[in-house]
């Protein structure tokens, strides 16, 4: 993403020869920030990573601004954009370069209203393709699509299959987010589908080699399904 994300695949890329699909990082559920930078700076320096998006449930606002506080600093050493989950205010307030809505949370255009026209602001739409639309049509510069695969990290209200992917990368030049439960293993017909990006968590802080092994692993598996 290099700090924001592409609002649109510019024609050559949409006529042509495709953009390359690229990670998206989630933190995982459960961390201490101050420990866990070492581990961040160690994953982003294993391959190519677009953004990391700060995800904390069931703590309180202080402990998620102490978090962006922390890990922002190392995203942006990299050039890789710093996302805030479910909360602009806290995203304005932190300087973070956008933040990640979903059904339930803050809309869309209250996000934006916040944030600016300058800041990226995403949107899950589950396996619709009516909130997608939606989302596209209103402005957001990427529409998250999932779950593909089961998943531990959270409870997937939606599945969704890789041909609704195929669909949008066709229909709309906002890029896409996959998400759930995707691996290494299992991502190929997602990149081949057109996906722009893979959100994931365990396969790259549960990864046997590490961090930044599953980094390595995801960009290589990228590769070999030809989206790189």
């Amino acid at each position: 993403m290099a700090r924001k994300p592409r609002p649109a695949k510019e024609p050559e890329e949409t006529e042509s020869e495709p953009a390359p699909c690229r990670l998206y990082l989630i933190t995982p559920p459960v961390f201490d920030p101050r420990a866990f930078r070492d581990t961040l700076a160690a994953a982003l320096d294993g391959g190519d990573v677009a953004c990391l998006q700060l995800r904390l449930k069931d703590v309180s606002d202080d402990d998620i601004r102490r978090a962006g506080e922390i890990l922002m600093p190392v995203c942006h050493r990299r050039d890789v954009a710093f996302i805030v989950n479910d909360r602009p205010d806290i995203a304005q307030a932190l300087g973070a370069d956008g933040v990640h809505v979903g059904q339930t949370d803050a809309s869309y255009e209250d996000a934006r209203q916040l944030l600016g026209p300058d800041k990226i602001v995403g949107v899950t739409c589950h396996a619709s393709r009516h909130l997608a639309m939606e989302a596209g049509e209103a402005g957001a510069d990427y529409v998250a699509f999932g779950a593909f695969f089961p998943t531990r990290t959270k409870e997937a209200k939606t599945l969704a299959a890789p041909d609704l992917l195929f669909w949008w990368d066709r229909l709309m030049t906002v890029p896409s987010v996959a998400i759930g439960g995707i691996t290494a293993e299992n991502c190929a017909p997602l990149v081949e589908a057109g996906a722009d990006f893979l959100a994931v968590v365990s396969a790259v802080w549960d990864h046997p080699g590490g961090p930044a092994g599953g980094v390595r692993a995801l960009n290589d598996a990228i590769v070999r399904a030809g989206g790189a």
